[in-house]
């Protein structure tokens, strides 16, 4: 029992929506199919893909977390060395069965899409890559694994991505995504230099992610308007997060932790967002005016504000 409790916790249950929703709302409208894609592939990326993404990141993280007070919380978990091969072996063991189902149901170009997001997964933490402490390119990556769910879900069930209103609310998720893992990594400047961590925000300097998070903020909700009536109703969830980010628009190097008030306010924020976005999906799946639901859910990004505080 210690050991599933473990495991549990490891694959931050709290965070389990944030991937499986963006998945099965975007196949779900995209396709209109309610059949075993649409379960499995939400079952996978309910709880075996976020323990492969958060297990392997408190295996590799662990000596790092020692020295993080966040960690051990809701903001983390802090997982005893004992528990690290059971985690590593269960993650990957839980993720095969799925995966091949989604390999055989799916086309070259979703399973494609499927592998990509796996390796960034891996890649985040994974030692000999690490891709979290190679500046910008940790926000990117960090991104990916919330932006991956949705566009496998839109491959798998034959959307064209390249069509421009999908694409632009893709691009749009994607800012967000990157707007937030780099303001949470702001609080962590002066502890990830003092532990020689590198990110985007030791290497640019509190202020100015601050100032790129509130662009990316503002960027993503401008994106949202070109989804058309009613699906730019979900520009207005960017308001409260230029309102939480704004405050720290002059913050130091040194008095950087205090963003961690912001951050804190970010899963309450969450909800709110969560909340607009389903509405407006609600509304625009009944809509005349964008006659293909497979269009309307297309700003389903702005849904789950990624919980990155707990990576």
């Amino acid at each position: 029992m210690e050991a599933i409790k473990q495991l549990f916790w490891s694959s931050r249950p709290v965070s389990w929506i944030n991937t499986a929703y963006p998945f099965a709302i975007a196949y779900w409208l995209a396709s209109g199919d309610a059949g075993a894609n649409l379960w499995i592939g939400t079952l996978f990326f309910l709880i075996p893909y976020n323990l492969l993404m958060y297990g392997i990141n408190d295996v590799f993280d662990y000596e790092s977390d020692l020295r993080n007070p966040r960690k051990g919380g809701i903001e983390g978990a802090l997982l005893d060395p004992r528990w690290h091969r059971l985690t590593v072996n269960a993650a990957v063991l839980a993720c095969v069965p799925f995966v091949a189902y989604l390999t055989i149901a799916g086309t070259s170009a979703s399973t494609s899409w499927l592998y990509l997001f796996l390796f960034t997964v891996i890649a985040y933490s994974a030692k000999g890559l690490r891709f979290k402490e190679k500046p910008f390119l940790d926000s990117l990556t960090s991104s990916s694994h919330f932006v991956g769910p949705m566009i496998f879900g839109l491959s798998l069930a034959g959307a064209n991505l390249g069509e421009p209103k999908l694409l632009a609310m893709v691009l749009a998720f994607t800012l967000w995504g990157i707007a937030s893992h780099a303001f949470g990594a702001v609080q962590d400047v002066q502890a990830d230099r003092e532990g020689g961590i590198s990110s985007i925000a030791t290497v640019i300097g509190a202020r100015a992610t601050v100032r790129f998070a509130f662009v990316a903020y503002l960027a993503a909700g401008l994106l949202v308007l070109n989804a058309g009536w009613p699906g730019a109703l979900s520009a207005i969830a960017a308001i409260p997060y230029l309102l939480i980010v704004g405050p720290f628009w002059n913050i130091t190097d040194e008095t950087c932790e205090d963003a961690n008030r912001g951050w804190k306010k970010f899963i309450w924020l969450n909800f709110f967002a969560g909340f607009v976005v389903s509405f407006d999906i609600f509304i625009s799946s009944f809509s005349k005016i964008i006659p293909n639901a497979c269009f309307a859910w297309n700003h389903i990004g702005l849904v789950t504000s990624i919980h990155y505080y707990i990576m």
